[in-house]
């Protein structure tokens, strides 16, 4: 079990700026931290080994332990108002779309602690049916139910209402669409003896809060919430639900409203706004919804609902332990705060980004450092979870201690590859959380035979290289890209992307055409590429956001008329389904996946190009190149991208090298698949990865190696092999100033 676990307030920390660190230490009184310059973070002993070098820094020293406690769950919270604290008779009315009646009690609007003190909720029971509780300022309660379940993933018009004065109270849920054969429909009334109901507490909507966080968290959606003065039942409470809502109100939320944001608009008379916590999802299709509109800006009324979870997670909210301000004149890279237990038997390794002084460059080429794709595989559970995992790769799956981790520790969230517990998929991921496969010498599950490393630590494997080669290079992120545009990149003759930079937002990709169109050059080292649109939120800094929409290779796909961004309003899903396919930018874009080996590029003619001499200076004609390497075994694997003009590929590209003998477990993306048929699979023609190079005008260029697994090739027999060759030949004309001719 994983005693030291921590996360970081920022992935990217420029001189003259802090950045905090997190812990939890469970069970040990102590633990020691410092700060690493890290370098090459894969353990295999096949390769260079784990590298890092200390930095002097006030960090160091010893800091007392102790567990910190992460409570998921989405909810909304409303301030507490006099309005809401003494309301005599009142109603509560919504809608509302349960995803998992009957898998324990389940709050839907509620104030205070009904508990542990005075206070109201209305709920689903234990059974899924819906409950109505209620305690007084004397300790007494009362509770009144439906004695009949919900049915998942139904519309109910749900109706609670309190009379102060005879103590009645009355209990209705009615589905909104109605079956022959089924009783789901029920109301419930009860006459109790009751003193006065005063709830000093926020009122909340989907979970209840104690002083640790939500609990009783409900799964589904919630639609249209309100209070309502007096006690209202029968037609008087059906108005409620009338578009007019004529009847007088204590407060009435429109979830459609301000859906960018978590800001929840009260629409009544006394403006009783609330917030949502932990990133319950919006822009979620309602009751009304009938399928013409799936843009949810053009009828906010369709999409007035809002999907909470038990398992939504924003900000673990733990309490900082250290900090470190970087000095002027830190070398920009990749660094970790590295917290240990005085045995060494623990330890915790929290990597970020020391990127350059803000609005300067210090090299001449920058790294950029794929974070949005970092985050989107946050903690996924796709080994543990996923049935076919060992199919997919062919072999059995090696699970380490931090997979184990944070299948035991749900909390921790989830992954944009994951589904939530009621089984729909996963929208939102924050990186304010431990995320325990983002770390050095962690081997994924995923990786390939070899060293198994996928995303963060697979991208070491460039650093160390570039170390090894006195290459000088600045670290900028993903984050830092979408915020500050081409501006960021301007300044370098070079872009160097990591292995599998995935997830893009519509700044990060202008902001890359925008260079790419000016000269720019761009090292295009990974498979996979630019693949998924994404958002980032407008006010949250460290959280994205994808909908799966109708194409893509995806582990769930988003639910019909939900495609559209909560955060932005655009389209989601592929960049290439919004008619902007990778291969405008890299010449190359997704074309097949396979796990178990990775395999060699062939040299095509166009490699003897003139144009192309310099790449393969000191690579023989009929070299293999990369039939070795640390994942898989060859340069060429994992993902693999092609070059088609009809996608997009550039008409001067020259196609240098394709991959080939790729096993049978190599599959075509389903994109590419209109009708099944024999031959999809295996060695379909469209399954290799094109090694491609073409300029741009401006006397920029680009050259692709479309493949995750290339850089895991680069320091085999001691750095001097074709890969690390190609790649040195490339970086080096790359960062000359001499333009290239082509299209320039």
């Amino acid at each position: 079990m994983l005693k030291l676990v921590g996360y970081s307030d920022r992935l990217s920390v420029a001189p003259g700026e802090t950045i905090s660190f997190m812990v939890s230490a469970d069970g040990l009184p102590e633990y020691r931290a410092s700060i690493v310059r890290l370098i090459h973070g894969d353990a295999n002993p096949d390769g260079p080994g784990f590298k890092s070098r200390p930095v002097e820094t006030e960090v160091e020293g010893a800091y007392p332990g102790r567990k910190q406690v992460t409570r998921s769950g989405s909810y909304v919270e409303v301030p507490d108002h006099t309005v809401l604290r003494d309301m005599g008779s009142f109603t509560l009315a919504a809608h509302v779309w349960p995803t998992m009646p009957g898998t324990g009690a389940q709050t839907l609007i509620a104030k205070g602690d009904v508990s542990s003190g005075p206070g109201f909720a209305l709920a689903l029971d234990e059974r899924g049916g819906l409950v109505f509780r209620v305690r007084d300022v004397a300790g007494e309660t009362a509770s009144v139910a439906v004695d009949k379940p919900m049915l998942s993933h139904h519309w109910y018009r749900v109706v609670a209402s309190f009379d102060e004065t005879s103590g009645r109270m009355h209990v209705a849920q009615t589905p909104l669409q109605q079956f022959p054969q089924t009783d789901d429909a029920g109301h419930a009334t009860a006459t109790v003896p009751f003193g006065r109901l005063v709830v000093d507490a926020p009122l909340t909507m989907a979970a209840t809060l104690d002083a640790a966080g939500p609990l009783h968290c409900f799964n589904g959606k919630i639609e249209a919430p309100c209070v309502a003065c007096g006690a209202l039942d029968g037609a008087a409470a059906k108005a409620l639900f009338e578009p007019s809502r004529e009847l007088e109100v204590f407060a009435a939320w429109d979830f459609a409203r301000n859906t960018p944001s978590t800001r929840i608009v009260d629409i009544g008379p006394h403006g009783l706004h609330g917030e949502c916590k932990n990133l319950p999802a919006r822009a979620m299709k309602g009751h009304a919804w009938t399928g013409e509109v799936h843009d949810w800006r053009q009828r906010p009324d369709h999409y007035g609902a809002i999907h909470f979870h038990d398992d939504d997670l924003y900000d673990a909210g733990w309490e900082a332990d250290f900090a470190w301000t970087v000095p002027a004149g830190m070398k920009s890279g990749v660094y970790c705060a590295h917290i240990r237990s005085y045995d060494g038997a623990h330890e915790d390794y929290l990597p970020f980004a020391v990127r350059p002084p803000r609005g300067q460059a210090t090299a001449d080429c920058a790294v950029l450092l794929p974070t949005a794709s970092y985050m989107a595989y946050a903690n996924d559970h796709m080994g543990v979870d996923s049935e076919d995992a060992e199919l997919v790769m062919g072999r059995l799956i090696v699970v380490q201690p931090n997979d184990l981790y944070v299948d035991e520790h749900r909390e921790f969230g989830l992954a944009l590859y994951d589904t939530h517990s009621d089984g729909s998929g996963v929208c939102y991921s924050s990186r304010l959380r431990p995320v325990l496969n983002m770390r050095p010498k962690f081997s994924s599950w995923v990786g390939g035979a070899g060293s198994g490393l996928w995303q963060f630590n697979a991208d070491t494997h460039l650093f160390d290289w570039l170390e090894e080669k006195g290459f000088t290079y600045d670290v900028i992120t993903d984050e830092d890209l979408h915020a500050e545009g081409a501006e960021l990149l301007k300044p370098y003759k070079t872009i160097l992307s990591g292995t599998h930079p995935e997830y893009h937002s519509t700044p990060m990709r202008d902001a890359m055409e925008t260079y790419l169109g000016s000269g720019g050059r761009l090292m295009y080292l990974g498979g996979n590429g630019w693949y998924w649109r994404i958002a980032f939120h407008q006010d949250l800094p460290g959280v994205i956001e994808v909908r799966r929409a109708e194409d893509g290779i995806r582990t769930w796909v988003a639910e019909p008329g939900e495609y559209y961004h909560s955060f932005t309003g655009e389209y989601g899903g592929i960049w290439r389904r919004v008619g902007k396919p990778p291969n405008e930018l890299l010449a190359t874009g997704f074309t097949a996946q396979g796990f178990d080996v990775s395999s060699y590029y062939v040299r095509k003619p166009d490699s003897f190009d003139p144009r192309a001499a310099f790449i393969f200076e000191g690579v023989g004609d009929d070299e293999r190149i990369g039939d070795f390497g640390l994942v898989g075994g060859g340069a060429a694997g994992l993902e693999l991208d092609r070059a088609d003009p009809l996608i997009g590929t550039p008409p001067n590209t020259l196609v240098l090298a394709s991959s080939q003998d790729h096993t049978d477990l190599y599959l075509v993306v389903c994109e590419e698949i209109a009708v099944m048929a024999p031959g999809l699979h295996g060695q379909h023609p469209l399954v290799r990865a094109d090694m491609t190079f073409h300029e741009r005008p401006g006397g920029g260029a680009v050259f692709s190696t479309s493949s995750i697994a290339w850089c895991g090739s680069l320091s085999h027999n001691n750095y001097d092999n074709n890969v690390s060759r190609i790649m040195e030949n490339v970086l080096r004309r790359f960062l000359e100033p001499e333009p290239f001719d082509g299209l320039a």
